[in-house]
């Protein structure tokens, strides 16, 4: 597969597979054209998945002795119809403890339509609720990662590209993996070193393997790699398969370069505390205790007060012209929160996926997307250009401007959505305003400050094991982000009531600012964006602004609605300013605190030459962790790096390649200025 000028794989559509049916004495069964091979026989198919799969890596006595916090883990090459993991789930379901986590990691080189899907698996009528599951998350077919919560135990990572490429992007470790794919002789491009020693370099010791080809191709790539192999019984009339296990895996991160972004150990997380409660630490609450843990939701005032505090807010994302990290996870994002959004709210009564038209309103912008259009190759069902023709047919009002329409996207409710997620099973909420995060002797952290209820100023002192601090642009009030750039940034949207007969948008609409269409019969648009203020008032002057955006963005329609007898002016607006939090690069941080003066310390020769990497291992403050910088489009990204903390503080698979989880690393600036003489220990 090509690259990328950002070094990874290209960001574009994943091939969906062409199948023929085909009938033979058992039934029709799936078979890929591109390899000329079948997925499976529905005769035997399962029975085989059961005895290649599952029996030989020794799964039912594993699950029911499964007793760790954190999840089993299990690696596939080639998910092909899906029928190998819904077995091992449906085995974990029966077998496993009630506290134990399923986490399955699949590679897809060529996925199946959703169509196709659902008639591979109809000859399976006891993984019929498990199908519908899997169905209801299927992923757009972008190359990359589509994380599927399964259900509360268990969760797919959907690695869709070549299986080499996406094990050596992989961030976790494996116990147990389903050595799949069409046979060698048919896709011998799979079954190379590559995919052995990527296999290797993400098995947890003792990790076990299966497949169901004997080819001398695999049984010498394996060994190479550290794997032992046996011969076993194999099913039906194939003799034999090979089963084994490599109990000392090679000891690399894939940081060697980068040594600094090593992830920390795991640490005890049976009780986190999240000091904040905007999107980005409700988001964080709700994952974490879907995963069992204990959470304290710590936040001065009510869920969805602060910047995430908004009645309707924008679901969206401005891909960049030339494929680069920060895009890549922003598109992540967006995916991730529309199936976020449909599990949680399944009746989207705090969301809508009405699409979002981003216009060309500009040359400079109608310029940057022609390029962006030539530049990707991603599905219509992603983003796709249109004209000023059809993006008024979208809108349903008459825009002068084509551009790039997102059907995915949208707009919700984050203040409900906040109070929804804070009333996760699990989670606690204290109202209180936390002065200090202080370290325990023996491990652990305790919260120091006072509650924020009115009348009520007594002391609170909170003892967790972990915490991750969400606290927007405050964050910073705490010692140990203190240095981290965080940077303010007011902003204010207005809101008028909208007659039903009003002519209104049917879409979210994009340019200088933004436009919903009515929520309860009312219009939210804006924003202002002054970077540097604090202040929350609702401000004439910016509504004003707003006012005058609006117009550049949907010209003419003001006079619209004056015509009708809809008139928007500044008297009868109403609004509610706001402070976001941003980052200097415009990208969220999520990950581990640097301890910063060891940084400074240990990487400080990278002043002098930034090519004499230091083989040192960063330094983070144990077990503390930040969730900031969401911006304006905290929607598309605070959910996916909910996920992200969730899986590194639980100890797995993380939901984004590993460069991507590195570019939201909060000491990436750290060592940026490190390496451009700007701090200094």
């Amino acid at each position: 597969m090509t690259s990328s000028p950002d070094g990874l794989p290209a960001l574009t559509a994943a091939t969906t597979a062409e199948l023929d049916w085909r009938e033979d004495d058992s039934g029709i069964s799936p078979h890929s054209r591109a390899f000329d091979d079948v997925y499976f026989s529905r005769h035997d198919g399962r029975a085989e998945t059961e005895h290649v799969f599952i029996a030989a890596n020794r799964l039912p006595q594993r699950f029911a002795a499964w007793h760790e916090q954190r999840p089993f883990v299990i690696g596939e090459t080639g998910f092909g119809t899906g029928l190998n993991v819904l077995c091992a789930w449906h085995s974990f379901e029966a077998l496993a403890p009630p506290g134990a986590r399923l986490h399955i990691v699949s590679t897809e080189r060529y996925p199946m339509s959703a169509e196709d899907l659902i008639r591979a698996l109809a000859g399976q009528p006891d993984l019929a609720d498990k199908a519908a599951a899997l169905i209801r998350q299927w992923p757009v077919a972008v190359t990359g990662v589509h994380r599927l919560v399964l259900s509360p135990r268990v969760i797919l990572d959907l690695h869709l590209g070549d299986s080499s490429e996406r094990l050596a992007l992989l961030d976790g470790l494996v116990d147990a993996w389903f050595l799949d794919g069409f046979a060698p002789s048919k896709n011998p491009e799979m079954w190379q070193p590559a995919l052995f020693a990527a296999m290797a370099a993400h098995s947890r010791p003792g990790a076990t393997f299966a497949t169901f080809t004997c080819a001398g191709i695999v049984k010498r790539g394996l060994k190479a790699a550290g794997f032992t192999w046996r011969k076993v019984p194999g099913h039906g009339r194939k003799r034999e398969m090979l089963a084994g296990e490599i109990d000392s895996p090679p000891d690399d991160t894939g940081r060697r370069h980068t040594p600094w972004f090593r992830p920390p150990e795991a640490r005890p997380c049976r009780r986190v505390a999240i000091v904040g409660a905007g999107i980005a630490g409700c988001s964080a609450a709700e994952a974490l205790a879907r995963r069992g843990v204990e959470v304290t939701l710590i936040d001065a005032s009510r869920p969805g007060s602060g910047g995430s505090g908004n009645v309707q807010g924008a679901l969206y994302v401005k891909l960049a012209a030339d494929t680069n990290h920060q895009s890549r996870v922003y598109l992540g994002g967006l995916l991730y929160s529309q199936r976020w959004l449909a599990r949680l709210d399944p009746e989207q009564l705090l969301w809508s996926a009405c699409g979002v038209l981003q216009l060309g309103a500009n040359e400079r912008e109608a310029r940057r997307q022609r390029r962006f259009l030539d530049h990707h190759g991603l599905p219509h069902t992603v983003v796709r250009g249109i004209d000023a023709d059809e993006a008024s047919s979208l809108a349903g009002l008459s825009l002068p401007h084509g551009g790039l329409y997102y059907p995915l996207a949208g707009w919700a409710r984050p203040r409900e959505l906040c109070e929804q997620l804070a009333r996760t099973p699990g989670v606690t909420f204290v109202q209180a305003s936390i002065d200090s995060i202080e370290p325990l002797e023996d491990g652990g952290w305790r919260l120091v400050g006072s509650h924020a209820l009115k009348g009520d100023h007594t002391s609170v002192a909170i003892e967790v094991d972990q915490v991750i601090v969400a606290a927007a642009y405050r964050s910073a009030d705490f010692s140990q982000v203190t240095g981290l750039p965080l940077q303010a940034v007011r902003g204010q949207v207005s809101r008028a009531p909208l007659a039903l007969e009003a002519p209104a948008p049917k879409r979210v609409v994009c340019a200088g600012g933004y436009v919903a269409p009515p929520l309860d019969g009312v219009l939210t648009f804006g924003a202002t964006f002054a970077p540097g203020r604090s202040d929350n008032d609702t401000l004439d002057e910016d509504h004003q602004a707003n006012l005058e955006e609006l117009d550049r963005t949907l010209p003419g329609y003001l006079d619209q609605l004056r015509q009708a007898g809809h008139p928007l002016a500044i008297e009868n607006l109403d609004g509610r300013g706001g402070v976001r939090c941003a980052s200097p690069d415009k990208t969220p941080y999520a990950g581990p605190l640097p301890d910063q003066p060891a940084w400074l310390r240990d990487y400080a020769v990278l002043a002098k030459d930034a090519t004499r990497v230091p083989d040192v291992a960063s330094s983070h403050h144990p077990g503390l962790w930040i969730s900031a910088a969401h911006g304006s489009r905290g929607l598309a990204s605070a959910p996916l790096c909910a996920e992200l903390l969730a899986s590194r503080i639980c100890d797995e698979p993380l939901p984004l390649e590993a460069p991507l989880a590195d570019h939201l690393h909060p000491g990436r600036r750290l060592i940026r200025d490190i390496v451009q003489g700007k701090r200094q220990g």
